[in-house]
């Protein structure tokens, strides 16, 4: 799956700038890092997805830290909703 074939960009404010900070120890610029993984691994968060559709991507940053991060495409930009380190069974996934 791809997000688009324009450049990414990432849309930051204060409804979820940080927010991963917080509750899990991760920057926005180690989210946006996983986007750039080559062996990332992207779905659909059928689960989730009401009002808008939500991906979930698991990725490495440069610092090979493994991220699950659950985002939304708003417009042309990538809207991180939430990243955290990725658990045993997403490992799994991301190394296939």
């Amino acid at each position: 799956m791809k997000i688009s074939n324009k450049p990414i960009e990432f849309e930051w404010d204060k409804g979820n700038s940080g927010k991963s900070l917080v509750g899990h120890k991760v920057i926005d610029q180690e989210c946006e890092e996983a986007f750039f993984d080559n062996g990332k691994k992207m779905l659909r968060d059928v689960l989730h997805s009401g009002k808008e559709e939500r991906y979930i991507l698991l990725g490495k940053t440069k610092k090979q830290r493994l991220l699950f991060i659950v985002f939304t495409i708003r417009g042309v930009k990538v809207r991180v909703i939430s990243a955290r380190d990725i658990n045993k069974k997403e490992n799994k996934l991301y190394h296939g």
